[in-house]
């Protein structure tokens, strides 16, 4: 061949493994519960586990019922207003809105675990082409050291035709072979 070289040595591949994967193999998927660090974080879990809840948004549409008729029978509608705003719609709704934020990041927590699940399953299809592939290097490799032995065969028991098989072929021939 030339320059020298076998054609198992210019065909030679290293894999080398992304630092990615070497980090993924130990980690898992990051949850929303994960996330909770220190003392104040879990006092605000706490409380938000407490308020948003379905039934805490029942309990605060009773509590802000209370105040309803005395503001209503005033028929100012600054009052009332403030009531709807500040009673009704801020201590109703935020459970609800806890409750409904909730839902999404267990929906977003199930999505990640998915997506993790997917993405172990791509790097186990990907090692298996990999190994794939180096059966085949190897095969090659094996094919291509036994093709340089008949073709040195060759050329030791055909001088005249080691002087065309270090030369390569012209267009022309080619051409003719097809």
């Amino acid at each position: 061949m030339t320059s020298g070289t076998s054609l198992s040595e210019r065909f030679h591949f290293v894999r080398e493994i992304h630092p990615h994967i070497l980090r993924h193999r130990h980690e898992k998927p990051v949850k929303v519960k994960d996330e909770h660090v220190g003392l104040n974080g879990k006092i605000a879990i706490l409380v938000t586990g407490v308020v948003g809840t379905m039934w805490c948004a029942y309990i605060f549409l009773l509590i802000s019922l209370v105040s309803a008729p005395s503001s209503f029978t005033t028929k100012n509608p600054i009052i009332i207003v403030s009531w709807i705003s500040q009673s009704f719609i801020q201590l109703v709704l935020l459970p609800v809105i806890i409750v409904g934020q909730n839902i999404q990041g267990e929906a977003s927590d199930k999505r990640s675990e998915q997506t993790y699940a997917d993405a172990e399953a791509i790097f186990h299809e990907a090692n298996q082409i990999q190994d794939h592939l180096l059966v085949q290097d190897s095969h090659l490799a094996a094919q291509d050291a036994r093709l340089e032995q008949i073709i040195n065969a060759l050329k030791a028991q055909f001088p005249e035709l080691a002087k065309t098989l270090d030369v390569p072929p012209t267009p022309e021939a080619t051409a003719g072979a097809s």
